[in-house]
């Protein structure tokens, strides 16, 4: 069985509201799914975050769990498809993909927090606190800077 998933980001999808393409051949089942993932090194560290391994093949990223694996590619216009193979159907490809969705969403977070505390003292600003809440949002306190 192979599955393959249009992700689409979600300011496109918002566009599209609800628009949902599902075409079932023989072999391959085609779902769009909205997705804020655009960075390709955010997300190969998303998919090593899920447990897969992870390769790059020229453009595309290779990720392999037990018994998936999953390509993906994108299109000229920068949109991302995931290619599914193995032991997948669309409920469980939706699910890995939701996954990944997730693992992305902390990588952009990590990285956007970290900027933040990169570039502060250039802006006039010490971090005073980080805290982080139970549903995993960071919250920083900066003080700003006399002189």
């Amino acid at each position: 069985m192979s599955v393959s998933l249009l992700l689409v980001p979600l300011a496109i999808a918002a566009a599209a509201a609800h628009a949902r393409l599902s075409e079932k051949s023989s072999a391959t089942t085609v779902c769009q799914v909205q997705t804020r993932m655009r960075d390709a090194a955010l997300l190969g560290a998303a998919l090593r975050d899920s447990r897969a391994a992870v390769s790059a093949e020229g453009a595309d990223l290779v990720a392999d769990w037990a018994g998936v694996r999953a390509r993906f590619s994108r299109d000229p216009q920068h949109i991302w498809t995931a290619h599914l193979t193995g032991d997948v159907d669309e409920p469980r490809a939706m699910e890995i993909v939701r996954s990944v969705d997730a693992a992305y969403g902390r990588q952009v977070q990590q990285a956007v927090l970290a900027r933040l505390t990169e570039r502060a003292p250039a802006a006039g600003l010490r971090l005073e606190s980080r805290s982080v809440t139970p549903d995993a949002a960071v919250r920083l306190v900066f003080a700003v800077e006399r002189g």
